[in-house]
């Protein structure tokens, strides 16, 4: 599947540096490049992962590896326009450990987010969405400011300090790693229900 990226990263504040200089964590060691949201400015949904991965990190754009292709395809079926979601990270530098030759992800540590949470904020602030979709509960925290399961988090009327309503889901790679085909088509069910939730909120 050929992705179609349309590249419209937020704008920073020259006094407050960008993700790209940013040296608030030790992860601008570890990653090739910040990895910044891309998608319309006034898009209705913004949708937040937890960190790039190595495709991500290669290339520069988000969620352009097997997650981001399948993330795409799920929104496609829910009937929302991938072209018209903004898509981010609550961290924007690859982290990753060493095996072998091969980078595998890690899991961003609570310093790490914290740090980076400023310019997850300035991009809320600059895209104003509708609803704010969490993608795995590493994002949800980032959004939040506190931890909770995403089968809780589901169950609640949840909104961002900004008062923009969440909607909490699994993140596809979730449904990517379930290692029974009963698993994978329930993950796949509810992360699409979520979507349409997503999608009614907005209003569009």
């Amino acid at each position: 599947m050929q992705l179609h990226i349309l590249h419209t990263a937020p704008e920073f504040s020259r006094d407050e540096g960008s993700p790209a200089t940013c040296r608030r964590c030790i992860l601008w060691r570890e990653g090739t490049q910040a990895v910044v949201g891309e998608g319309p400015r006034g898009a209705p949904l913004m949708l937040v992962g937890e960190a790039p991965g190595t495709e991500e990190d290669r290339a520069g754009h988000p969620f352009v590896g097997p997650s981001g292709v399948l993330l795409r395809e799920l929104l496609g079926e829910a009937g929302v326009d991938p072209a018209r979601v903004f898509m981010t990270n609550a961290v924007k530098h690859f982290g990753y450990q060493l095996r072998g030759r091969r980078r595998m992800h890690r899991t961003p540590g609570q310093r790490e987010l914290q740090a980076c949470n400023l310019w997850l904020r300035r991009e809320l602030e600059q895209i104003a969405p509708r609803v704010i979709v969490t993608l795995g509960t590493t994002a949800l925290k980032a959004v939040l400011g506190e931890r909770l399961a995403i089968v809780a988090a589901r169950e609640r009327s949840l909104a961002a300090p900004e008062g923009i309503p969440v909607i909490a889901t699994y993140h596809p790679l979730a449904l990517l790693r379930a290692p029974a085909q009963e698993e994978k088509s329930a993950l796949r069910r509810t992360i699409l229900a979520d979507f349409g939730r997503a999608l009614r909120l907005a209003g569009t």
